[in-house]
């Protein structure tokens, strides 16, 4: 992800000088705090978390099963026959794995469903971003949000080419004074 964002720099900087003659504005934006904003993004938190809940729910019930029968193996592994004894733990070790699966089963649910959820969303800002950006004349919008565990190309932007409250009017949000400002 850092290479990509270092290439796009480059390949932006490459461009402004060939362009010299063009005149080119350079607007930014935080996507992340849009996002935020949007009273969608806290439908799909609440329907993310209920999900979730649901998910540990079920974790919990098959843990707590599978706890029972530990309990009762470990209080009875010393009057079991061989035969019982391995036919017990192969039971707890198909429980442990049961586990396992159901817990990167809901992880991945999870993962997919809020890409499912956040799409048209992301959507939406985008072609708000592309509509501000065409309205204002600005050849370049970048994010000045990179994202979690990556780095960050822009770090010194002008505050008058912040066009993030631009952007949530565009989205029918009135931004609050100064909000995006310190994002």
């Amino acid at each position: 992800m850092k290479i990509k964002l270092v290439l796009t720099a480059l390949v932006l900087l490459g461009s402004l000088s060939m362009n010299a003659q063009t005149s080119v504005k350079i607007g930014w934006t935080n996507v992340d705090f849009i996002l935020q904003s949007l009273p969608d993004f806290k439908d799909i938190q609440t329907k993310l978390s209920t999900e979730m809940a649901q998910y540990e729910k079920l974790y919990n019930e098959k843990l707590t099963e599978a706890q029972k029968l530990m309990e009762d193996y470990q209080k009875n592994a010393a009057t079991m026959s061989e035969v019982i004894r391995k036919d017990k733990e192969k039971v707890l070790e198909n429980k442990r794995q049961e586990l396992q699966e159901l817990q990167q089963n809901s992880e991945s649910a999870l993962q997919t469903k809020r890409q499912e959820l956040l799409m048209p969303v992301m959507d939406k800002i985008q072609n708000a971003i592309n509509d501000v950006a065409k309205e204002n004349g600005y050849t370049y919008v970048l994010n000045s949000d990179a994202g979690m565990g990556t780095t960050m190309v822009l770090l010194v932007a002008p505050e008058n080419d912040n066009i993030t409250n631009l952007v949530l009017k565009k989205l029918g949000i009135t931004p609050a004074p100064a909000a995006a400002e310190k994002k």
